[in-house]
């Protein structure tokens, strides 16, 4: 027998009594911080609902260690745990228990266990917010505080090696990048460089009316381009429908490498993207550039990780032109220079980061697979720790 259920045994073997959440935690919506006391550094972070801090401030007036939930917007209803002191702005709830009766750390992981619910209970036909009151009438299990604070023992022990695993997390993926850019540097070799334009032709891609849309073939969208570093088939969920003409014109095969044409800033034009496998009748987008080797000098993966590093991304940004939003051209791209590399020195540059990329980003083998393994087994314990039988009164 644990020591939970020891305890449980002992000190209410008949059940637990369940009470408004309200009558024993005082709920309170923070104060409005002025735009002009929103600092990009200061002594303490600002909340203001959403999912992070929005800025710093040199004031606060919420101790450490309290819990807020976010009051408007998109993320309504999102539940923080904030360990530092802090100001909540007017658009977060704080939460501060009664601790004769409510153990702080407790009533958090049970409204964190609330979340979707709270979320569910959005108003208002603008812009989503959440009423005190559906915080207020959450039905709480109050057993006594040696069983709370054992529950949150176990609980901790979960969120804190989740903790760990994205520090890791975010390590790994540091570590990640510097070699990304690193291993493309050649500083001490007697690199050949090619132009872009040597090595690839330049196509812009498909535009067709929204009927065509959601049916037909695959269809590489400007979304695919922008968030992936490489395609797959798996990658590619848009279809079109086009015609045996259009197939040919718009194709998109192995070792194609695609650039996003347009952006509203230009931190995000000509974000690159290449293809590493044939998929049957795949065409692309309209808001993308392909480029097509015409040459057999540069393996695919290759390509995907040379154009994403930061000094081709800032050679894109230099050729790109900007009026109310940001461009670039095939004839710009052409002039980018690629070094040429024997073809096992390429795999070899790929090979390490792969290695990094499965670790970092896989989501079935990597950290992300294990934090998100450790999150479900958090979740699937916080509801079976705080499900009691509820005491007949």
């Amino acid at each position: 027998m644990s020591k939970l259920e020891q305890l449980i045994n002992e000190l209410c073997p008949n059940g637990v009594e369940y009470v408004s959440l309200g009558l024993y935690c005082k709920i309170s919506k923070g104060k409005q911080l002025n735009k002009e006391n929103l600092l990009e550094e200061g002594d303490y972070p600002a909340y203001n609902g959403g999912t992070s801090y929005s800025g710093f401030t040199n004031n606060y007036n919420v101790e450490a260690n309290t819990i807020i939930i976010s009051q408007g917007g998109a993320s309504a209803g999102f539940v923080q745990f904030i360990k530092t002191k802090f100001w909540a702005n007017a658009h977060c709830y704080y939460l501060q228990p009664d601790y004769n009766f409510l153990n702080n750390n407790y009533v958090f992981h049970f409204v964190k266990s609330m979340q979707n619910k709270l979320m569910e209970c959005q108003h208002g036909a603008g812009i989503p917010a959440l009423k005190s009151n559906e915080i207020y009438k959450l039905q709480i299990p109050l057993p006594p505080l040696v069983v709370q604070e054992e529950i949150v023992r176990i609980l901790d022990t979960f969120t804190e090696l989740t903790a760990e695993l994205t520090a890791e997390l975010t390590m790994r993926k540091q570590q990640y990048e510097y070699y990304h850019n690193s291993l493309f540097e050649f500083k001490d070799w007697n690199i050949q460089y090619l132009s872009v334009g040597e090595l690839f032709e330049f196509k812009n891609g498909l535009n067709k009316e929204k009927s065509a849309f959601g049916h037909g073939q695959p269809f590489i969208n400007f979304t695919d381009v922008y968030k992936n570093r490489w395609l797959t088939n798996e990658k590619i969920s848009g279809l079109v429908n086009v015609n045996p003409s259009e197939i040919e014109n718009y194709s998109a095969r192995k070792g194609d490498v695609f650039f996003t044409r347009t952006s509203e800033t230009k931190e995000d034009i000509g974000m690159s993207s290449a293809l590493i496998e044939n998929i049957p009748n795949c065409v692309f987008n309209g808001f993308s550039i392909r480029a097509r080797p015409i040459t057999d000098l540069l393996l695919p993966k290759f390509s995907a990780y040379y154009f994403s590093t930061n000094k081709v991304r800032k050679t894109i940004i230099k050729y790109s032109a900007f009026t109310t939003r940001g461009s670039i051209t095939g004839p710009k791209l052409s002039k980018i220079l690629v070094p040429i590399l024997p073809l096992d020195e390429q795999q070899r540059i790929v090979d390490i980061l792969d290695r990094f990329d499965t670790l970092v980003n896989d989501i079935k083998e990597g950290l992300p697979a294990e934090i998100e393994a450790r999150k479900q087994q958090y979740e699937y314990y916080r509801d079976k720790l705080l499900t009691f039988k509820k005491l007949e009164v």
